[in-house]
């Protein structure tokens, strides 16, 4: 099977091919041609195997100045994840202060992935 895929793992965004045998997912049995350097041959395989993603997005805050607060992941998360983690997000309601880093999610469904902050509200 093939696969084009775009690049993510830096700026330079090159064009991919993998190529892979849908019924034997091996790391050295996927073929990654396009890419410049070695990040790309990563991404390509990781995309087959278990694609990942970081996550941005806002978390209710009880604060005068502004209703949300953007929070991301400490890390990429795995794809099939990413709904749950959202609602889970969209629940919270957190208060004041927080800081850039601090985190409000922990650990979440034991990935090692925690959720933080990435803007300072500290009324």
């Amino acid at each position: 099977m093939k696969r084009d895929l775009i690049c993510i793992a830096c700026p330079v965004g090159c064009r991919l091919e993998v190529e892979y045998d849908e019924n034997n997912r091996q790391p050295d049995k996927i073929k990654v041609t396009g890419n410049r350097c070695p990040k790309g041959e990563i991404y390509g395989k990781e995309e087959i195997l278990s694609p990942k993603r970081v996550v941005t997005a806002t978390v209710e805050i009880d604060s005068r100045l502004q209703p949300r607060l953007p929070v991301k992941t400490s890390a990429p998360i795995d794809k099939n994840l990413i709904f749950d983690l959202l609602k889970f997000i969209y629940r919270l309601k957190i208060r004041p202060p927080v800081r850039i880093g601090d985190t409000i999610v922990r650990n979440f469904k034991n990935t090692g992935v925690d959720v933080v902050a990435t803007f300072n509200l500290l009324e």
